[in-house]
């Protein structure tokens, strides 16, 4: 065996070593969460609030889908989950492995395609990695073309930006739970989102990286429209969740001022790019204060500055 072959060999017996320790580690991760699941069963429909804890999602959003999909009746076990990153942390991944959901995840980069062909999920479960950079007219298309259609379990968005223009836009699925980022520092009064734009990029728009989504009254009114009741939001400030109201059962509908909550994490960034911490909203919004942002009522545009006084 000549050099290059050695360490070829080399390479490829340091991989599976390294993809047996991750798929240990995950198969831990996810019996400590089936513990935790089982006793989230355990709730009163009126308790989602206790029911968040962490294994695969970025905050607690591993428990309440738990929650919810314990209560809610879901014939067609499919996600789809449009924003995923890499995968690593998602809001589908512990659905997938632990209940064996069939799924579809979309995300504008190659990252999350790398991680499940890595990981062995490409052939340990059923996912199906897109890329593609989702947009309010290609939404459904990308979801038909990935052979999801009807009534599915659930639809996560997460793509920082035009998370609302898309919740608004899709037809060619009705999940019975939709989660929706929405963006805590536009407050809980309006109903507001960034404007439209099909080539939004966050980082692009604005240094900050605080300009994207919308708020959750606006997140709420879209989603009501479309036949879907609050339920609650998570602790960290930034997702929303939703169940279709023909199957809401017991489980209590909220407000978007019940649900709203200031965002616990710290993302504010410097025109270098290093992170600065800013925690106080008002603060945040200076920085944002010469941006446009729509009315969702109305939908006329005015500037940050005007909209909160800043």
């Amino acid at each position: 065996m000549g050099l290059t072959e050695k360490a070829r060999h080399a390479r490829l017996l340091a991989q599976r070593v390294a993809l047996r320790r991750q798929m240990r580690d995950e198969a831990l991760q996810t019996q400590v969460g089936g513990l935790h699941a089982r006793w989230v069963a355990q709730l009163a429909a009126h308790e989602i609030e206790r029911a968040e804890f962490k294994v695969f999602s970025q905050f607690g959003e591993d428990g309440i889908v738990q929650f919810l999909v314990q209560r809610v009746p879901i014939e067609n076990q499919v996600f789809v989950e449009l924003g995923v990153e890499d995968y690593t942390e998602s809001n589908t991944r512990f659905l997938l492995i632990h209940d064996a959901w069939r799924g579809l995840i979309v995300d504008g980069s190659e990252a999350h395609r790398r991680f499940v062909q890595a990981s062995g999920l490409a052939w340990r479960t059923t996912v199906d990695a897109v890329t593609a950079f989702v947009d309010r007219d290609n939404v459904d298309e990308i979801i038909s073309a990935a052979g999801v259609a009807g009534d599915i379990g659930l639809l996560s968005i997460d793509i920082d930006g035009n998370d609302l223009w898309v919740l608004q836009a899709f037809e060619s699925v009705s999940p019975r739970i939709l989660v929706v980022e929405y963006n805590s520092l536009f407050g809980q009064d309006l109903a507001v989102s960034v404007p439209y734009d099909s080539a939004f990029r966050r980082a692009e728009q604005h240094y900050s990286h605080l300009y994207w989504g919308a708020s959750l009254k606006a997140v709420v009114s879209v989603a009501h429209d479309k036949g879907y009741a609050l339920v609650t939001g998570n602790r960290a400030g930034n997702n929303a969740f939703f169940v279709r109201r023909d199957v809401l059962s017991e489980i209590p509908e909220r407000s978007a001022t019940d649900c709203w909550r200031p965002a616990q994490f710290r993302e504010s960034r410097s025109p270098g790019g290093e992170l600065t911490y800013l925690h106080n909203d008002r603060e945040k919004l200076r920085l944002l204060r010469d941006l446009p942002l729509v009315e969702l009522d109305s939908g006329v545009q005015a500037l940050v500055s005007d909209l909160y006084s800043v």
